[in-house]
């Protein structure tokens, strides 16, 4: 009896607490405005007209350092903006818990890696994460010029923090975007997230 408590509890703290369903692709992306890591309030309405890509994020997360420490993250994202694509990385890490840090250390790490996202924004209520039922980290929306949410889930189809893993998965932020721009239907438009429980 003991053991299935211990392993219940542990599920618990694994798991994160959303008080809003998930947004679903079709639906109207939620409005925000947070801080960036350069102290700047970034709102999504700022950048109304353009394709947006929200990635969740957390440095302390083995599937994120993954995709970071392959290049393969900042490459989608040097990619994408490069094309006029709007790409914001938030971290919803609460004060105190794992993957929290400083604006500093945000920066630091960011040029450790080489990510050039548009902005690195900081949403330690959780409010935001929780008004898209942001689940894992990393997990992808694409959003339309429209502000109409076109892409939700994982960022590739393996679910592994192997980064040999990558050779042989499909990514799915490309195809999306691809897709927006060229006003097709985004398929899958949903994927299964997966990555670290965000720490709400």
């Amino acid at each position: 009896m003991k053991t299935v408590m211990v392993t219940a509890l542990a599920s618990l703290l694994l798991t994160p607490v959303l008080t809003h369903a998930a947004v679903k692709t079709g639906d109207k992306a939620p409005a925000f405005t947070l801080s960036d890591s350069t102290g700047k309030s970034r709102s999504l309405s700022e950048f109304s007209g353009k394709t947006v890509v929200l990635e969740w994020t957390n440095p302390g997360c083995p599937f994120v350092v993954k995709h970071y420490e392959s290049g393969n993250i900042p490459g989608q994202q040097k990619a994408a903006t490069s094309n006029g694509v709007v790409w914001l990385s938030i971290n919803s890490s609460a004060a105190g818990k794992q993957g929290d840090i400083t604006a500093s250390e945000a920066t630091r790490i960011a040029n450790n890696w080489k990510s050039s996202p548009t902005a690195y924004l900081f949403d330690r209520d959780g409010k935001t994460g929780q008004a898209y039922g942001a689940k894992t980290t990393p997990q992808i929306f694409v959003i339309d010029g429209g502000g109409t949410v076109r892409y939700s889930g994982a960022i590739d189809s393996i679910p592994t923090a192997k980064k040999e893993d990558l050779a042989r998965a499909t990514q799915y932020v490309p195809a999306a975007l691809a897709a927006v721009a060229a006003q097709q239907e985004i398929s899958p438009a949903t994927t299964q997230p997966y990555g670290c429980a965000v720490k709400y």
